[in-house]
């Protein structure tokens, strides 16, 4: 399984074994899952770092 580096709401930086629903695309759901941050110990909204954000 590969690990992917992601970035939380609070700007924490972190890597996960699984990101949920990664296989649908961000065209479907988005790029964003709610994750358990280790820096904050909180569930916070979390995007690849490699993503892109569209405004």
């Amino acid at each position: 399984m590969e690990n992917t580096v992601v970035r939380c709401a609070e700007g924490h930086v972190f890597s996960t074994a699984s990101f949920p629903l990664q296989h649908l695309g961000a065209g479907r759901i988005g790029p964003g899952r709610l994750l358990r941050c280790p820096r904050c110990a909180r569930l916070r909204h979390a995007v690849p770092v490699g993503a892109a954000v569209k405004r």
